[in-house]
């Protein structure tokens, strides 16, 4: 069964054999740098690669800049990047990592699979504004903490998308103690006790 359908993407042959290359290389840096949780390898296509694929039905339609602060594993960007083939947008993908060794893993994985993205080995808060109209974070910080990364990093007019788990209402409320925001509750096509939630107009409260 095509994983990306069920997140609701379509996506080509090709680029669903691409997905699952990188899941493979996911798999054999894993013991060396720790990418994802061990435990979730054995299903590292519904945790991680149709768990990122989603954040593509959230997003604007035919945005520019997409930023994925945190890419880790390269989860979602890594993932965008080569959906990207299809869909033709974003037109141009920024992803973050301060740690140098998951930094290594993004560019080897990029080269590898010839997919065109931006790599930023440095602290979120230490990068001037990447003006992105989306800023993505999968399993990085509370809502807190991520809406004041977002404020920085985005556009007027952007969205931010995080991916959160059974707690995001909970982490919805405390955060809008700190930040003022819109927010989109999209329920999880891969966990029925997580949801994707889109945020605009993100200020202090």
């Amino acid at each position: 069964m095509n994983l990306c359908a069920i997140a609701g993407i379509n996506v080509s042959r090709e680029t669903a054999s691409d997905l699952e290359v990188l899941a493979a290389k996911v798999t054999k840096w894993n013991p060396v740098v720790n990418l994802v949780s061990k435990n979730s390898l054995p299903d590292i296509m519904h945790r991680h690669i149709a768990d990122s694929c989603q954040l593509l039905s959230v997003a604007t339609p035919h945005c520019k800049h997409w930023v994925d602060l945190g890419s880790g594993g390269g989860f979602p960007g890594l993932v965008i990047a080569i959906c990207r083939r299809d869909h033709g947008w974003p037109e141009r993908i920024t992803l973050v990592e301060s740690d140098q060794r998951k930094s290594a893993f993004l560019r080897e994985a990029a080269r590898d699979l010839s997919v065109s993205v931006d790599i930023i080995t440095q602290r979120i808060e230490d990068i001037p504004g990447l003006n992105a109209d989306v800023v993505s974070a999968r399993a990085l910080a509370p809502l807190k903490i991520l809406c004041g990364f977002a404020r920085h990093h985005l556009a007027i007019g952007g969205t931010a998308i995080f991916p959160k788990g059974a707690t995001h209402a909970a982490e919805i409320e405390d955060a809008q103690r700190e930040w003022s925001f819109e927010v989109c509750v999209v329920p999880s096509k891969t966990d029925p006790s997580a949801a994707v939630l889109a945020l605009t107009g993100i200020k202090h409260a």
